[in-house]
């Protein structure tokens, strides 16, 4: 039997799984947990990779592994291979002010034509432009910038700070994929090379970025405790992972219900919006992944829950025995700010409130409710831009919760396919591992754990809306 293992890094934790070449199934898997914050040192996610390999079983006697990472995080790394400060991560929202300086200095509609992105604090080149403004020094040291997937594949091939690792810092060894450059903000999916230009005018000065390789290609093998044959593929951000390991595909929207929410879709041809709300992405497969994103989704719920004194499936219960609409109660769930739409200092707020509407029940659902519905503005920006949807493939543990699915499919309207739960990025990376060690992608089918019809409920929107509205306008 022949093995190739996948990796998600994502904030949260690392996850491997190892699957068959044959047949796709899994023989083991193995997870280690990251560290809480929104910047996080790299040496935490190197630490994790190696436990959570050890609790697969190891990759010993795997034929290719490939790294699917959470996207935008900024590892700044010095000539010597060393990391310069801790790594901001996608959900540090301290870069918005650069965000805006980016955007008055270039335009929304240059920088969309330029990277198919309009900056938010999320990206990678936004992170750069705080960096260069807000500690000059350490700005000064960066010689190379990685992404987390990036840095992860370098290490496993056995690069690094000198002391560390046993080929040394070779900086112009660092890799990474479409899916993930095209996060940056300074490399375009349309012509696939990096904007030197927006780079410096980031950072300050000109700094080694990663070979980008196809995605059939190979980024090197395992090597970091000595020489191996394990093939390490190219890697990619964690969406484009994910949209691999679900085979995604004509007519599928994708909906992931993790730490942030995510909307995307797999496209022959890229996707531009200046208005900011799209970010255009590549894929992981050679072609465009438009996307767009929420930093509130699953949180969302763990906030009812505590508010609401009860477990997971006791919001369920309490949801599902509130009308849609939650009686006129509508949540705006702005926790941790809002990435689309871009209010990055924003907070959550609960409207409609009367003394009838004021129930457990009808908070329960207005929490589900509004998390959907922000991620529902999503689906119609995608589908503004010609893309047909014909189901909605609905993923992350949130998914499961019997609220979600059924607020989800009189929310959105569509079709909803709920898979088996599974490490769909890391999945998704086995995928890659198999396809750089075959020089072919494999055709692993995806299972499905729930069909929901579609049950529009219009008025659940339009009371979002008007709330957004009353809030913002």
């Amino acid at each position: 039997m022949t093995l190739v293992a996948g990796v998600d890094s994502s904030t949260q934790s690392c996850k491997v799984v190892v699957r068959d070449l044959e047949t796709g199934e899994v023989v083991r898997s193995g997870r280690a947990s990251h560290p809480d914050g929104t910047e996080v040192h790299p040496d935490h996610w190197w630490t994790a990779l190696l436990a959570a390999q050890a609790d697969a079983g190891g990759i010993g006697d795997v034929a290719a592994i490939s790294v699917g990472g959470q996207q935008h995080g900024m590892v700044a790394l010095d000539a010597d291979g060393n990391v310069v400060r801790e790594a901001l991560l996608w959900n540090d929202t301290r870069s918005a002010r650069a965000a805006r300086d980016l955007i008055e200095e270039f335009g929304a509609e240059d920088l969309v034509r330029r990277t198919g992105l309009v900056p938010v604090a999320s990206f990678t080149v936004t992170k750069l432009r705080w960096l260069r403004d807000a500690e000059p020094e350490n700005a000064a040291k960066v010689a190379a910038v990685a992404l987390p997937h990036d840095w992860l594949t370098w290490r496993l091939m056995g690069y690094g700070p000198a002391r560390e690792s046993p080929l040394g810092p070779r900086l112009d060894a660092l890799t990474t994929d479409r899916s993930d450059a095209s996060g940056t903000g300074y490399w375009s999916p349309t012509t696939g090379e990096y904007d030197r230009d927006l780079l410096v005018a980031a950072l300050g000065h000109d700094a080694v970025v990663p070979t980008v390789i196809a995605p059939d290609g190979r980024a090197g093998t395992v090597g970091y405790d000595g020489p191996t044959e394990i093939v390490i593929g190219p890697g990619a951000g964690d969406n484009a992972g994910a949209g691999l390991g679900l085979g995604a595909g004509e007519g599928d929207i994708v909906v992931s219900l993790g730490t942030s929410g995510t909307v995307f879709a797999v496209t022959p041809e890229p996707v531009t919006d200046a208005s900011g709300t799209i970010a255009g992405f590549a894929d992981a497969g050679g072609q465009f992944l438009p996307i767009v994103v929420t930093l509130n989704a699953a949180r969302v719920l763990d906030s009812a829950a505590r508010l609401l004194d009860v477990d997971f499936d006791g919001l369920a219960e309490l949801a599902l025995s509130a009308e849609p609409g939650a009686g006129g109660v509508v949540l705006v769930p702005y926790f941790e700010g809002e990435r689309t739409p871009n209010r990055p200092d924003a907070t959550a707020s609960l409207v409609g409130l009367t003394l009838s509407s004021s129930t457990r029940a009808n908070i329960a659902r207005a929490h589900v409710e509004g998390m959907l519905c922000g991620l529902a503005d999503g689906i119609d920006a995608v589908r503004a831009h010609g893309l047909e949807a014909k189901r909605v493939l609905l993923v992350g543990g949130a998914a499961f919760n019997p609220a979600v699915g059924r607020a989800a499919a009189q929310v959105f309207g569509l079709p909803i396919d709920i898979p088996k739960p599974g490490e769909y990025v890391a999945l998704g990376a086995a995928v890659q591992a198999a396809w750089s060690l075959v020089g072919e992608r494999p055709g692993w089918s995806v299972e499905m754990d729930t069909h929901i019809d579609p049950d529009p409920q219009p008025h659940v929107r339009t009371q979002y809306a008007d709330a957004t509205r009353q809030l913002y306008s």
